[in-house]
């Protein structure tokens, strides 16, 4: 049994029964959290964090991450720029190896980055070689991952044979991954992404989530439509009277979702994730995190497409907490209420969006989202003699409303350590020749594609 010690300045838990410390010690045994205190013995690896804060790895709740190579180049696109250059015409050209590498590249960035968990929506799958090769790039990151196996929205080949809307999850396929990703103590694990009610007729929809249950995976789908112009508009209702929508299935954007829709997803146990960035970039109706926090439940966060946003869960987490405080001032002002004298939402409620909020809504509250003895040891630390967050006076608000990835110093996933002194662990040399061939991935994609920026 390995033995890792870290001595830290601070330590933000996100366990109410533990609360924050300084000057304090975190014991790691194997892959698990063993204590959190002071004196807590010796050690195989001491890690000196004195001047640093830690904190539990962010999780990415809903990530496209094959898109990795084509960063920003959709910044200026509208929603409808979206579908036709990626899904209409670049994804439909990727083959296993370009998903291989921007999948590898994107969990590397998200370690990087101090996100240990992520929730890979891969949305773009043809075959089963490209799925392997998707999974092949999460393990060999470290990252840990839910793989959400989906499918290619537009598939020339297949359009008219079988429409998106009415597409079934190969069983073939499915199985093979499933009994690869088998076991409950893997990094990587499995999720079915379905089409959903928005795009998918209800029959493939139900036959998708009866074989997602019947091989016990969860399941996540998209809700990103006008009720007009959904596919199946009841659907939601009609599959939670139905016993096919609970705890084990998420929700992802929801921004078009009416009052009492939402009120029975949440009812039902259905977990909601957000994506405030590129809601707030592409999307007429508001980012559902107020409303869910209305209900009762915890919001979740993700970046979903890097095309579009910035990948940094820092810059997620901030932004969703900045906009929903200005909902909440609206409300306020638009009530004729007083003034607040203290913040409506306070910053702590975000790093729970980010961190419990998004292991729960992955179906992995049991194991990450706080600094809990019996949790895996999945930490970030934080340099506190950085110049943007220097001096520290609450740990919490300079992780929140200070940090960046460009903090980051160590990450640990599971007790590995992933990242130190601010680099990777897979070094120069390999990071050099990942960036060579994801370049070379996405230009050849591209220029297949006929794409030029000046297309948008």
């Amino acid at each position: 049994m390995k033995r890792t010690l870290i001595r830290c300045g601070w330590i933000v838990t996100m366990d109410a029964s533990i609360g924050d410390r300084q000057d304090a010690e975190i014991l790691i045994e194997d892959d698990r959290i063993r204590a959190i205190g002071r004196d807590l013995g010796e050690a195989d690896e001491v890690i000196e964090a004195g001047d640093m804060i830690a904190m539990p790895g962010l999780i990415d709740a809903h990530l496209h991450t094959w898109q990795t190579g084509l960063r920003a180049i959709g910044c200026e696109w509208g929603h409808g720029g979206y579908f036709r250059h990626i899904h209409g015409g670049m994804a439909t050209l990727y083959g296993p190896e370009d998903n291989y590498i921007g999948t590898l590249v994107g969990a590397l960035t998200r370690l990087s980055g101090g996100v240990t968990t992520l929730l890979d929506y891969c949305h773009n799958i043809t075959s089963s070689e490209q799925a392997e090769r998707s999974v092949d790039g999460l393990e060999e990151s470290g990252i840990r991952a839910v793989y959400a196996l989906g499918a290619g929205k537009f598939q020339p080949d297949r359009e008219a044979i079988e429409p998106f809307e009415r597409r079934l999850h190969p069983r073939e396929r499915v199985e093979r991954l499933r009994r690869r990703l088998s076991g409950s103590d893997r990094l990587v694990t499995m999720a079915l992404a379905v089409g959903g009610p928005h795009w998918a007729e209800l029959e493939p929809t139900r036959r998708n989530i009866r074989l997602a249950r019947e091989l016990g995976l969860r399941t996540t789908s998209h809700a990103t439509k006008r009720p007009a112009d959904a596919v199946a508009p009841d659907g939601y209702r009609r599959l939670i009277e139905e016993g096919l929508l609970g705890p084990d299935h998420n929700i992802v954007h929801g921004n078009f979702l009416g009052d009492e829709e939402l009120k029975r997803i949440i009812g039902a146990g259905v977990s909601v994730t957000s994506t405030v960035q590129t809601e707030l970039r592409g999307y007429a109706s508001p980012p559902l995190v107020s409303r869910v926090r209305a209900l009762g439940a915890l919001p979740s966060l993700g970046v979903d497409v890097e095309p579009r946003v910035s990948g940094e869960m820092f810059r997620e987490m901030h932004v969703a907490l900045l906009y929903a405080l200005n909902e909440a001032q609206r409300d306020n002002a638009f009530a004729d209420g007083a003034p607040f004298s203290v913040a409506p939402i306070r910053s702590r409620e975000a790093l729970s969006w980010a961190t419990i909020g998004g292991a729960e809504a992955i179906g992995l509250g049991h194991a990450v989202g706080s600094l809990t003895p019996g949790k895996k040891a999945d930490i970030v630390l934080l340099r506190a003699t950085d110049l943007n967050v220097f001096p520290v006076h609450d740990p919490l608000l300079t992780i929140v409303e200070m940090a960046n990835a460009g903090n980051v110093d160590t990450v640990l996933v599971g007790g590995t350590v992933r990242k130190r002194g601010g680099k990777l662990t897979v070094g120069d040399e390999k990071l050099a020749s990942l960036r060579a061939e994801l370049s070379d991935s996405v230009l050849r994609v591209m220029h297949k594609a006929g794409y030029t920026q000046q297309a948008s």
